[in-house]
């Protein structure tokens, strides 16, 4: 079948340009569903088959230039677990699932309600008292059908962490929780997966990644027994400007992980301040 399916996918693909005139071999969003029907296969597989043969799936034909095939593929075989899909994780999903991240692992326990409608683009009027979990996946497979998609309508604690988060290659951390952030920081030490965390109040927002050897959230918060239960968050809200700036800025840390490529925000924190207009890296130590 897989002979079958690679020669099916080189007579389907048909012959385009990227805007600086490179030629590719292109596989459209139709003929990718046409070919998961045919051989009763995910699109997942299809679009990392085609990739291995040179062959672009449309979709993605603008990430390529900046990325290669190989990195696209890369981003289609990893594993992803968004923990928290309010304001963050909704932004971080929409994001993961629109580059390409093949294989998405999405928790959260609660529902939408009225005030998460000014900046979780995963909510809406009709969706109120909707898990967000099942909104997310909604919303995974309505962007990008290829997308392996998996929901846990729960909340993460230090019992469920490491089934929760199993086989992860990195993990968002999108709580708002100061508590359940550091459980989930050990829970990632523990397991040896990378973390990437943010966090948003007002108009500013900071975002790091943390390696399982890094001394992590302490640098930022303080020692774990000493820390309250919310950030600044609880005084100052959260505008929907700032979340959707922060969650880019954790989904491209996410794929810089990924693909081991560029500059990591480790042991370092990246603060936005919109309302002064301001973005500074500040060294954690």
């Amino acid at each position: 079948m897989e002979n079958g399916l690679v020669n099916e996918i080189r007579s389907s693909a048909i012959p385009k340009q990227f805007r600086d005139n490179t030629p590719y071999s292109s596989l459209s969003v139709v003929e990718v569903a046409a070919l998961t029907r045919k051989y009763n296969v995910s699109g997942h597989q299809v679009e990392i088959e085609a990739l291995q043969a040179g062959i672009v799936p449309e979709r993605y034909a603008r990430n390529l230039r900046t990325f290669s095939l190989q990195d696209q593929a890369v981003l289609l075989q990893s594993r992803v677990s968004v923990v928290g899909l309010g304001g963050l994780g909704g932004g971080v999903t929409e994001i993961l699932a629109r580059i390409g991240v093949g294989n998405l692992n999405l928790m959260d326990g609660d529902t939408f309600e009225d005030s998460n409608l000014n900046r979780q683009f995963l909510s809406t009027h009709k969706g109120l008292a909707t898990p967000k979990a099942v909104a997310a996946v909604e919303r995974v497979q309505a962007v990008n059908a290829s997308v392996v998609v998996e929901a846990h309508i729960e909340f993460l604690d230090a019992d469920n962490a490491a089934g929760l988060l199993a086989a992860s290659d990195v993990v968002v951390d999108c709580l708002d929780s100061l508590k359940f952030r550091f459980i989930l920081e050990v829970a990632c030490k523990t397991a040896g997966i990378p973390l990437v965390s943010a966090a948003i109040a007002g108009v500013a927002g900071h975002v790091t990644t943390i390696f399982p050897e890094d001394p992590g959230l302490k640098l930022i918060y303080g020692e774990r027994d000493r820390i309250p239960e919310k950030g600044a968050e609880a005084s100052l809200g959260t505008l929907p400007q700032c979340v959707t700036i922060l969650s880019a800025l954790e989904t491209s840390e996410v794929v810089k992980v990924l693909l081991k490529k560029g500059s990591l925000l480790r042991n370092r924190l990246l603060v936005v301040d919109l309302m002064d207009n301001t973005m500074e890296v500040l060294k954690l130590q």
